[in-house]
């Protein structure tokens, strides 16, 4: 990747390409080498341009932080949580959970620094990680708590912590990314959209009330 960046050296980008440059030179370096082990002036070098250049750009680096995070976020969270609250509505709960899934280990393929970035954000105590949680994650467990407990109270699911639940759930899938996108996965062999579909079949499973007990 950084490589191809820096053929941009010689050119001069709109203001918005070369910002979008140095987004994704910096996610480059921080996902091989951590955000401690990486100075603007790395940055500033293998984007081809200088630190004054990125400063212009981001004021501080926590502004290039949060950045990252809406450049690998932003676009899909639209989408994600659209698609979401439409299956919500309809009381779709396979689509619901499938959706859900699916999205999270899509992301995780497109972007596969997302997980080393968060890692090495949490490992060194950077507020990247905080920032993450708090605009990308918690906002998951809120609305997927509030179906939960809408969806017990009609009585389709079983009586349980919602929050407990949206724990166990999103725990398949992520472990799921972790183990294929950071060691490499030598287990299962199979599409992101059928691992999706089995992870929402296996915890309806277990949450769902058959019509004969209701």
């Amino acid at each position: 990747m950084l490589e191809a960046q820096s053929k941009t050296r010689t050119r001069k980008l709109p203001a918005a390409d070369r910002r979008r440059q140095i987004i994704e030179v910096a996610m480059a370096l921080f996902s091989a080498k951590g955000f401690e082990g990486t100075t603007t002036r790395e940055i500033s070098r293998a984007a081809g341009v200088s630190e004054a250049i990125i400063f212009r750009h981001f004021a501080t680096k926590e502004d290039l932080y949060a950045a990252i995070i809406d450049f690998i976020i932003q676009e899909r969270s639209e989408r994600f949580f659209a698609e979401l609250t439409q299956a919500m509505d309809k009381r779709d709960d396979a689509d619901v959970f499938e959706t859900l899934a699916f999205r999270i280990l899509e992301t995780h393929r497109e972007e596969p620094a997302l997980l080393r970035l968060l890692l090495f954000s949490s490992l060194e105590g950077h507020k990247l990680s905080q920032l993450f949680m708090e605009s990308q994650v918690r906002p998951v467990y809120d609305l997927l708590s509030g179906y939960i407990r809408q969806r017990a109270r009609e009585g389709a699911f079983r009586k349980a912590d919602a929050m407990v639940l949206v724990r166990g759930f999103l725990g398949m899938v992520s472990h799921h990314s972790l183990i294929t996108v950071i060691y490499g996965d030598s287990f299962i062999h199979k599409t992101n959209r059928v691992m999706a579909r089995e992870f929402a079949r296996l915890f309806l499973q277990g949450v769902h009330i058959t019509s004969s007990k209701r």
